[in-house]
């Protein structure tokens, strides 16, 4: 064995995916000095995307204050990438349900315009291409904050800006562009969406999403005709369908918002996250790949980052092994035919916190375990 390549995921609120590396790294070395390691932290286009890419291209944080969900000044961050061409945004850093106190979770209210800012910022620092990630947000505004922030206005019968939130889109009657920021339209954004909602209806974002964003049944039957009447004005004044977009309904309507508005594309996280990565380059003269997440189980199969690792490794005929700190139970025989064995870091009945803390010290150790299997001769 001459070349391991080690992709995996974070760890959620544990460990960011370059740490994991790092520690199976340790782990594959301990046992197999001579082999030629190559580590690329992953992610799947939800929590942890920021990092993972720019820890994967050598990039850097930016740190950003925007409005967030509620009004307020909140501290969030962007990432450039390593060429310095690419910029990726989480929303949620800007606009997420853990920005806003439970006594003030309101989906009327709350506002995308924060992440507009981010956007902002980022064409500020000359990108030719843009990674959204939308997972985590407070919001059901169809990305209308978003939109106001890059100087697009949103007029009532008066002719006065509407307010903040998704309470405020029935009161849209015409669409101003004169103020847009036309840098929008030089560069390349892609939105990582792994959700298929329309923007409204029985499966539409208010109905799905509205509740755990804080919203009573009578405020998702609000929200949910309001972005009816919002489909029905964007037709009316920009010629675009949005109802019928796969993944409209994320975000609150975010998707909607980022294709309508800005010419964003709608691509599954991991596809994404694979190609900002050069993965494919990567493969090149490897003879394993490693990857893994914190948990392996029934989601892992619907395009999280083990199984998006895998279909792509499978293609070169490259064995491919998982690593989580929990399995459940018959996973493997899910993941069958894509992912060759999956092994479990967690090694003891303890806590999860304590667990937590011992994950470098059993990453390390399965990862000797692994490449001690691979040495036995039979």
């Amino acid at each position: 064995m001459n070349k391991i390549l080690v992709a995996p995921d974070s760890f959620k609120g544990n460990l960011t995916a370059l740490e994991v590396a790092d520690n199976i790294e340790k782990g594959i070395l301990s046992v197999l000095p001579e082999v030629e390691v190559i580590k690329v932290p992953m992610a799947d286009g939800g929590e942890g995307t920021v990092q993972s890419l720019v820890d994967a291209t050598k990039g850097k944080l930016i740190y950003k204050e925007v409005t967030g969900p509620i009004g307020e000044a909140v501290q969030a961050q962007f990432g450039i990438l390593g060429d310095g061409k690419r910029a990726v945004i989480e929303m949620a850093t800007a606009s997420g349900l853990p920005l806003v106190p439970l006594d003030k979770r309101d989906p009327t209210k709350t506002t995308t315009y924060g992440t507009g800012e981010l956007i902002k910022a980022a064409l500020d620092q000359g990108v030719e291409e843009l990674i959204i990630g939308i997972g985590g947000s407070a919001t059901n505004d169809g990305g209308v904050g978003m939109a106001q922030a890059l100087g697009i206005s949103f007029l009532d019968k008066d002719g006065n800006e509407v307010g903040f939130g998704g309470g405020e889109l029935a009161k849209i009657e015409s669409i101003d562009l004169s103020g847009f920021d036309s840098r929008v339209n030089e560069i390349d954004i892609k939105v990582a969406c792994d959700v298929t909602n329309p923007l409204y209806g029985p499966n539409g974002a208010a109905y799905i999403y509205g509740p755990q964003k804080g919203a009573n049944s009578k405020m998702v039957k609000e929200l949910d005709n309001n972005l009816r009447h919002f489909a029905a004005i964007v037709a009316r004044e920009l010629n675009k369908n949005v109802q019928n977009i796969s993944g409209a309904g994320a975000a609150g309507g975010l998707g909607a918002g980022l294709v309508a508005f800005l010419g964003a594309q709608l691509k599954s996280g991991i596809e994404i996250v694979l190609e900002a990565n050069n993965f494919v380059d990567k493969l090149a003269g490897v003879d394993l790949v490693i990857t893994g997440e914190g948990q392996l189980d029934n989601q892992t199969v619907n395009g999280k980052t083990p199984i998006g690792v895998a279909r792509v490794a499978k293609k070169y005929n490259i064995p491919v092994i998982a690593i989580a700190g929990n399995v459940v139970d018959n996973v493997d025989k899910k993941v069958e035919g894509e992912i060759d064995a999956v092994f479990s870091t967690n090694q003891q009945l303890i806590p999860l916190e304590e667990a937590m803390e011992k994950a470098p010290i059993w990453l390390q150790m399965i990862s000797r375990q692994i490449m001690k299997t691979f040495k036995i001769k039979f």
